[in-house]
């Protein structure tokens, strides 16, 4: 079993479209999550030592029994999280491709490998490999309950740490299969172990002074509250936080494609994506041709519970009042509402929703909405789009549509974001072998691909001398050979470079 359970105290996760218990879990408290750290601590000696191979052996067997229990795992999610079940099993499918990178490149991205030395120590052999930290914290989110911290989860383990993993409140039963899962296929030591609770479990996590790492995914508000926790030991932390990302469409866009994409990327798992789209630029010219395929296809959507929907409800009833909010004050300000408006909330779930001329300076504009609702501005070209799209404190994922590659290049490097896709929606998040992170207050750090193994490892300089030549560190040092280093340092680093 590698789900914590010194605890008499439960909770109970709710399917947020009918109200209704899907199961009960303990509450762990800092003595329970202590003791999961000790264990995991316990562990890791014996995971490390493995070796790549055996590890990476074991991995792909997790891999292999989480996809024969995927439609299981994509039931549950649809349950404690309200979305479509095929949006559910496509979540799952991508946390398994991520497992499987993970496993099979840990070897090939972290292994030992020669460096070389350098004039001033020829005569050393130079050695760099990366060692695992020992015991990560991984502290996942509801909105995605199983890739999100699979991209921590995966990566650590792949690196030879052990992990504990506190999911959501609203989706603790996904992690505990996890765990189960894990448990099951690496029976000898709980490499992987689930606590479940409220705040204060996460707390006691991320203050853990046996904790190596601290992983996180959620709101930037909670993320500073996170970080604060960990500075109580020095606990480095890697952090992926909310977004307020923005879609450019060019004049010369394919205009189908882009509303096509910009409509899944706002009102998939209804607007409750980090990665979303929330705001969309588009260039005068192509300005009322998207907005009427735009808000054709959205009044097309239909929230609920059942297999037709669209998207599910809401899974935090926090997040309907500030959805609530943020439409009123674009309306309040002169927005005007082409799809939807201030009576698409009909708790638990929001009706898609469109706005346009929205002021700039709205919360609906700067603040992380996290619903299915979506403001369009009109840009009199590619340079403004781009400008607007950066004026935020937010650099998660951008999206631009056109149909100038060298143009879209640019401004994709331009965007203020992790990460950008182009002529499509989130492209990136599905390649493991790409870095997933932000900047600003989307956070820092790296998930996923090469970065992200590296993220969960500290890097070791070895060096062996090899033979004996000039000893310049020492009080023995003679004058010809400091003569003669000077003689080398000219010849080779001395010389005039030409334009």
């Amino acid at each position: 079993m590698s789900v914590a359970t010194e605890s008499t105290e439960t909770f109970a996760s709710l399917n947020p479209a009918t109200g209704e218990v899907v199961a009960e879990h303990p509450v762990h408290d800092a003595a329970a999550v202590a003791a999961a750290v000790g264990r995991a601590r316990e562990a890791a000696g014996w995971w490390r030592a493995l070796g790549w191979k055996e590890r990476r052996l074991r991995l792909l067997n997790v891999k292999g029994s989480l996809t024969r229990n995927l439609n299981r795992m994509a039931e549950l999610i649809h349950q404690e999280t309200g979305k479509p079940l095929q949006d559910a099993q496509l979540e799952t499918i991508m946390a398994i491709t991520h497992l499987d990178w993970a496993a099979r490149n840990a070897q090939k991205v972290l292994g030992p490998r020669g460096v070389y030395p350098g004039i001033m120590a020829i005569n050393q052999k130079c050695v760099l490999e990366y060692q695992p930290l020992g015991v990560v914290g991984v502290i996942g989110p509801w909105n995605y309950p199983i890739f999100t911290p699979m991209g921590s989860i995966a990566y650590a383990l792949a690196a030879g740490n052990t992990v504990v993993f506190k999911p959501s409140e609203f989706t603790p039963g996904v992690g505990a299969l996890l765990a189960d899962l894990v448990g099951a296929v690496v029976p000898e030591h709980p490499v992987l172990q689930t606590v479940t609770g409220l705040g204060e479990t996460g707390a006691a996590l991320a203050s853990s002074p046996g904790v190596d790492k601290i992983a996180f995914t959620g709101s930037t508000r909670t993320a500073k509250r996170v970080m604060a926790a960990c500075a109580e030991n020095l606990t480095p932390i890697v952090a992926e936080c909310g977004g307020k990302d923005a879609c450019i469409v060019d004049a010369d866009a394919d205009l189908d494609a882009a509303a096509d994409a910009a409509l899944w990327g706002a009102m998939s798992n209804a607007g409750q994506t980090c990665i979303g789209i929330e705001r969309i630029y588009v260039v005068d010219e192509a300005y009322d041709r998207f907005l009427g395929k735009l808000t054709e296809k959205a009044r097309d959507l239909r929230p609920g519970f059942d297999r037709e929907a669209a998207y599910g409800p809401i899974t935090m009833p926090g997040q309907l009042d500030v959805i609530e909010r943020h439409i009123k004050d674009a309306l309040d300000r002169g927005g005007k509402a082409v799809v939807g408006g201030a009576e698409s909330v009909r708790k638990p779930y929001v009706e898609p929703v469109v706005l346009t001329d929205v002021p700039d300076d709205s919360s609906a504009v700067c603040e992380e909405t996290f619903g299915p609702t979506i403001t369009v501005h009109r840009v009199k070209d590619l340079d403004e789009a781009v400008e607007k799209a950066n004026r935020t404190a937010y650099g998660l994922a951008g999206t631009i549509f056109s149909g100038d590659r060298s143009r879209a290049l640019d401004a994709a490097r331009r965007m203020r974001s992790g990460m950008t896709s182009i002529n499509a929606f989130a492209a990136f998040a599905p390649v493991a072998a790409l870095p997933f992170g932000g900047v600003g207050e989307s956070g820092f750090g790296r998930v996923h691909g090469a970065d992200g193994l590296r993220e969960f490892t500290r890097p070791k300089a070895i060096t062996r001398q090899r033979f004996s030549t000039m000893n310049l560190t020492s009080f023995g040092r003679s004058e010809k050979e400091m003569a003669r280093l000077l003689d080398m340092i000219n010849l080779v680093h001395g010389r005039r470079y030409k334009r």
